[in-house]
């Protein structure tokens, strides 16, 4: 296939370099004519400059005809030569051509390779597909070289070089042991390990010398949106980008080891995810069809695929992998009857259970929906993974808000009933095997704000009166954070940002909210301003907790929403309550509306912040060696001292960094990695605020890593 304008360097991903599998599909292929001929006008559009006007071979790309081609595909499955096409092809614009162009110019390719056009319509289903064969046979190396066309000239010779170490023939099974308490220089789930916190334990990178840090090395990624946090894994670092595909990388050099495609349906909604799961010989990923696909970390081969979502949702977070379960939470807002978190067996993908995160009318937290009926009620979406304890062996997750307030805004005034709503903005802890729900903690009652608390459930040990407690802390948007007793969801303290107006105090024994009653929209006839704004304020965008420091770090963005009342007869609004929603600086504000900030745990008090123009966009990296880093709308990626919050270091990449840093170790050298690709909500919200700030107009995606200098 051709580089649009067929003038860039050699090829790099040829057909003639990938040898075929022989011998396992027995049928010719079957394609129309009509089919061959539109894959002739295909193939002249997006093929001829490389492979040659009637596929006899080129300066930039192999023969795909005659004796050189069959020597290498002759036998296969035609499977496995669409799927190869389709994820390398064309370089430049990689799996863009639609699966109508593909199985055309594959049609095309198999006339000019003799075989006979019929009446059925060549299909891209991989079931039919593998059934049907390359003509001719495969050929040793030698003869291949033989059959002339694209490639070595026969019968030279090439210097010999030194074969690199096969990582991952190394790749050793991943046990809850290990994502419990991963090896310093390990990151084998979301937050690096099952507690969600966040934190590097490795201390190579300092305040001293973060300066010095430059790049180790780059890959450019499918463009589009990517808010992946990598995994690393003995030498490999695992990517999940954008039109759901991942990558196996070598973490020292950034060498691709394995790439797996999915295929979706036309209809799919391209979604980027927050993160994977390793789990024994596997790295498990949602798709943006809302399956969940489990791969061989050595070969990227699909071990099983399961459909959870059945049309009740999509992805956006990532799966946990919690004694031997895959638990996912789905996305489903406007889905009546509310979302979803769904679990399946991590070796089989046999589905194991289902909960919904709305409750149900007849259910104990059924009377919370001011008694509306089950399909009136909506909402609870899971927009992040679940964190594991494996010692009380229970998952904590949290759904979101619903989004239609206006029904749930004044109580019915009915005996029993109440409008809290749960389970939205509420903590549930599970037991992964059965789904039992051993205890709930509902964090904001009647949510009328767009305030989600769906975050990270971070387990830390919390000092609570002289007493060490085994803590899950988390925060919704506006940047009050509740701890509560792991094992008991006992309420257990509260941190507060700073960036919130409505909440005036909380009960100390029960955790309940106070809330400004004059800031609640919908009933109004006037403007109200509320801080902060419903996209956050403290968004998505993880924390990362230093236990031995007894701090947590966190980002936000420093603005408000003005919320005024619809005209009179105009129904809607944001959310459902009657009230228009802007975005407004704090009415005091001095244009600073990134915040990256550090609490002390033991005390609720804030040690410092670091205020900056541009919004942050990234999740927050704190390490042993008393750096904190994370990255803002402005394309900057900055290093921070953890005990100051002082700017030690920064770069300035070619897109908006959008994703959660990571740290890990090769040879005992520490690596901090970044994925950049802007186009979530958190990047796309607050351009208007800062409007010398411009995005990037061509967009891109690329994974960045970084590293001190070896020294002379």
């Amino acid at each position: 296939m051709a580089y649009f304008n067929g003038r860039l360097a050699a090829l790099a991903a040829v057909l003639a370099l990938v040898p075929a599998a022989p011998g396992f599909a027995q049928t010719p292929p079957a394609f129309t004519a009509a089919q061959a001929e539109a894959g002739r006008s295909a193939y002249a559009q997006h093929c001829a400059a490389c492979h040659g006007e009637t596929l006899q071979g080129g300066q930039f790309g192999p023969t795909l005809k005659g004796r050189a081609f069959q020597g290498k595909w002759g036998g296969a499955s035609l499977s496995e030569l669409y799927a190869y096409v389709r994820r390398s092809m064309p370089p430049a614009a990689v799996g863009t051509l639609g699966e109508e162009t593909y199985a055309a110019l594959l049609a095309r390719i198999m006339a000019d390779n003799g075989v006979a056009a019929g009446q059925v319509a060549l299909v891209t289903d991989p079931a039919a597909l593998a059934k049907m064969s390359v003509p001719g046979q495969a050929l040793s190396g030698q003869a291949q070289a033989r059959t002339g066309g694209f490639g070595l000239t026969p019968g030279v010779k090439v210097p010999a070089w030194p074969k690199r170490p096969n990582l991952l023939d190394r790749l050793t099974p991943v046990t809850e042991a290990m994502i419990s308490n991963p090896a310093p220089g390990e990151w084998l789930s979301w937050r690096r390990g099952h507690q969600g916190r966040g934190f590097s334990p490795l201390k190579e990178i300092t305040q001293d010398n973060v300066g010095r840090l430059q790049m180790a090395w780059s890959l450019t990624l499918p463009a589009g949106p990517n808010t992946i946090e990598p995994l690393f894994h003995d030498g490999v670092l695992f990517v999940y980008a954008y039109g759901d595909r991942v990558f196996a990388l070598d973490g020292e050099t950034g060498d691709e080891l394995w790439r797996y495609e999915r295929r979706l349906p036309d209809n799919a909604r391209l979604t980027s995810k927050r993160t994977m799961a390793l789990w024994g010989n596997k790295i498990i990923a949602a798709t943006s069809d809302a399956h969940l696909v489990a791969l061989d970390t050595k070969t990227g081969r699909v071990i099983w695929d399961r459909d959870v979502g059945q049309g009740t949702g999509r992805i956006s977070g990532g799966p946990l992998v919690a004694n031997g379960v895959v638990i996912q939470g789905l996305v489903g807002a406007q889905i009546p009857g509310g979302s979803s978190i769904a679990a399946v067996d991590a070796e089989t993908g046999e589905p194991l259970w289902r909960f919904r995160t709305v409750a149900q009318p007849g259910t104990p937290a059924g009377n919370s929906w001011n008694d509306l009926p089950a399909e009136k009620r909506g909402g609870g979406s899971v927009w992040t993974s679940g964190t594991y304890d494996a010692e009380l062996d229970l998952a904590y997750f949290g759904p979101g808000p619903t989004y239609d307030t206006g029904p749930m805004r004044f109580p019915s005034g009915k005996p029993g009933v109440t409008n809290d709503a749960l389970y939205t903005d509420t903590t549930l802890a599970f037991r992964p095997r059965t789904g039992e729900l051993v205890w709930y903690f509902q964090h904001m009652r009647n949510d009328q704000w767009d305030m989600d608390w769906a975050f990270e459930r971070a387990i830390i040990p919390l000092q609570v009166n002289g007493r060490t407690r085994k803590a899950v802390v988390t925060s919704g948007k506006e940047g009050w954070f509740d701890a509560l007793d792991a094992a008991t969801g006992e309420y257990l303290a509260s941190f507060d940002m700073g960036l919130q107006n409505f909440i005036t105090g909380v009960d100390p024994k029960t955790g309940v909210k106070k809330i400004d009653p004059g800031m609640l929209p919908g009933g109004l006839d006037h403007t109200i301003t509320i801080c902060p704004w419903g996209g956050g304020g403290r968004n998505w965008m993880p924390t990362s907790h230093d236990i031995d420091r007894g701090v947590f770090y966190v980002v936000a963005v420093d603005a408000c929403m003005a919320m005024a009342p619809l005209p009179k007869g105009q129904a809607g609004g944001f959310l459902s309550t009657g009230v228009s929603a802007s975005i407004s600086p704090r009415p005091d504000s001095d244009g600073l509306y990134g915040v990256l900030q550090a609490i002390d745990t033991r005390t609720g008090k804030t040690l410092w912040k670091a205020r900056q123009r541009a919004p942050q966009t990234t999740g927050v990296l704190a390490t042993a060696g008393g750096v904190v880093f994370a990255g803002a709308l402005d394309r900057r990626y900055s290093a921070y001292d953890a005990a100051s919050g002082a700017k030690l270091w920064s770069v300035g990449l070619p897109e908006v960094p959008n994703g959660t840093p990571i740290s890990y170790a090769v040879n005992g050298k520490q690596y901090i990695a970044m994925i950049a690709g802007y186009g979530s909500p958190s990047t796309t919200t607050w351009p208007g605020l800062v409007p010398e700030i411009t995005l990037p107009s061509v967009r891109s995606s690329a994974v960045f890593v970084f590293a001190l200098p070896e020294m002379k």
